[in-house]
């Protein structure tokens, strides 16, 4: 990947296929959210624990893969803003304005799904990673079943070698919207924990079964920093 093939995953795409009414929308809506989340976690008293297992990978000069569940991504996304980590966004209206408010929080966006572009996007993932990008995953994404991990997380640490990390941010008090996440939006002036969990490694020559174990490895472990995180908020 060239050095502006590098750029072009920190910069706005084009509006031109999409109708004026709709330009105008992708342009409200990344302002808004991205204007949200600043100030919600402009406002959050964050803690950390487990920062550790981040510090192994880095020791290792190795790339770190990002995981977590879509309904925490609101203050997920601002966490680890300003690390340069790409993630895959949707070829579609919804994945737009996504894309636009991630790019700045200084995120890089790769087009595709599981459905549409997706071999092709795994393919820019693992180029980038031989950049030294980090990426990340939104485990559960884009469209459920809520909080059942998937592999493609993994198959991208099959194919670099990097370690996969899930983390999640809890925070102490929030709301959730009904959506089919049942997505978290906190509240201003929140504390919030963010937990780290020891990374996962999957080897080059990992057949099926060994990575249906890796699967269930990396599902207990997420579910572990969310149990963390509802008895810490008990304990408030």
């Amino acid at each position: 990947m060239s050095l502006p093939e590098t750029s072009k995953l920190y910069s706005f795409a084009s509006l031109a296929q999409y109708p004026l009414g709709k330009r105008l929308i992708i342009r409200l809506a990344d302002i808004i959210f991205y204007i949200l989340i600043k100030f919600v976690g402009l406002t959050t008293r964050f803690e950390i624990e487990g920062s550790e297992h981040l510090g192994v990978i880095t020791e290792r000069g190795e790339v770190p893969i990002f995981a977590a569940w879509h309904d925490r991504i609101f203050l997920c996304t601002y966490v680890l803003r300003d690390h340069g980590i790409v993630v895959l966004t949707s070829q579609s209206f919804d994945g737009e304005y996504i894309a636009r408010f991630l790019q700045r929080f200084g995120y890089g966006a790769i087009r595709g799904s599981s459905t549409r572009g997706g071999g092709k996007a795994l393919v820019e993932m693992i180029r980038a990673m031989k950049r030294g990008i980090p990426m990340g995953f939104t485990l559960d994404g884009p469209k459920g079943p809520r909080h059942v991990a998937k592999s493609g997380a993994l198959m991208l640490a099959k194919k670099t070698g990097n370690p996969v990390i899930a983390y999640s941010v809890e925070a102490a008090k929030f709301f959730t919207i009904n959506s089919w996440d049942r997505l978290q939006l906190p509240l201003p002036w929140t504390k919030a924990k963010v937990y780290y969990a020891p990374p996962i490694y999957v080897s080059a020559d990992a057949n099926a079964k060994e990575l249906e174990n890796k699967l269930r490895e990396l599902q207990a472990g997420i579910d572990i920093l969310v149990e963390k995180g509802r008895r810490w908020r008990e304990g408030l």
